[in-house]
C-alpha cells in the first residue's frame, strides 16, 4: 500500500453518493483540508469556514469530474495552535491517488458485512477474491457505536482493500445504531446530505442503499 502521511490514519477513501463521490479521511491531527481534481479544489468546509475541529473529513466532488480525472489530490494543513486570530498553522501537504472509475458492463464487487471491528480476516477474504471494480460495506464493520475509534474500522477496512483508488458503498447496520457515539455516525461516515439512505450509478450498476434501522421494536429493552 502506497505511504500515507503520519497524520493520515488511513488512506483516503472514495465513497459513491448519489451523483457525488465523498473523498473521506480519518485524521489523528487537526488539520485543514480540501481535494483538488483537475484543477478544482472541493473543500471541507462549514459556511465557508475551513473544518478542522473534527476527526473525520469530507470532500465532495461530482462522479463525472472524477471519473474523466482518474486521479484526485488531498491537500492539507496541520494546525500547530488554534488561536482566535491568526491560527498557527504548516505550509500545504499533498497527497496524490490514482483512482479507477468502474467502466465495464459486467463489475466485479466484494461484499463485507458483519465485520464487528475485525479487520485482517475481512481484508484477507477480499484480497483472496481477486482483483474487484468496486467494494460494498453493508453494516456492523465496528461492532458497536460505543466508542468513537469503531468508526475508523469502516475506513481501515476500505483503505487496505481499495487503496483510496476503487469506489465503495457504503451502509449502517443495526449494530452501527447502539451505543452513545451513534448520534454522531454521520460526522464518520458517508451520507446524502446526513441522510444514510441514498442511490448511486457505478458504471453499469444502478444501486440502492437502505437504512432499516435497528431491528429490534422500539419498546425493546
Amino acid at each position: 500500500m502506497k505511504q500515507i502521511p503520519e497524520c493520515f490514519l488511513t488512506t483516503p477513501i472514495v465513497y459513491a453518493v448519489g451523483k457525488n463521490y465523498q473523498i473521506m479521511v480519518p485524521v489523528s491531527k487537526e488539520t485543514l483540508m480540501w481535494a483538488e481534481v483537475d484543477g478544482k479544489c472541493y473543500y471541507d468546509d462549514v459556511n465557508g469556514i475551513l473544518r478542522s475541529n473534527c476527526t473525520t473529513h469530507r470532500m465532495t466532488v461530482p462522479m463525472k469530474a472524477l471519473d474523466k480525472a482518474k486521479e484526485y489530490k488531498v491537500c492539507y494543513r496541520i494546525v500547530n495552535e488554534r488561536k482566535p486570530y491568526f491560527s498557527d498553522v504548516s505550509d500545504v501537504f499533498e497527497y496524490t491517488s490514482v483512482f479507477y472509475p468502474v467502466q465495464t458492463d459486467r463489475p466485479r464487487a466484494f461484499h463485507i458485512a458483519d465485520a464487528h471491528n475485525m479487520v485482517e480476516k475481512p481484508v484477507a477474504s477480499a484480497k483472496a477474491f481477486g482483483k474487484i471494480d468496486f467494494l460494498i460495506l453493508n453494516g456492523d464493520l465496528p461492532d458497536h457505536s460505543g466508542d468513537i475509534k469503531n468508526f475508523t474500522t469502516v475506513h481501515r477496512i476500505a483503505s487496505e482493500i481499495t487503496g483510496g483508488e476503487l469506489p465503495v458503498v457504503f451502509a449502517r447496520g443495526n449494530h452501527d445504531m447502539r451505543g452513545i457515539y451513534a448520534e454522531n455516525i454521520a460526522e464518520h461516515t458517508p451520507t446524502d446530505n446526513g441522510r444514510s439512505y441514498y442511490t448511486f450509478r457505478l458504471g453499469s450498476v444502478w444501486g440502492m442503499v437502505l437504512d432499516c434501522g435497528e431491528d429490534k421494536p422500539d419498546d425493546h429493552v
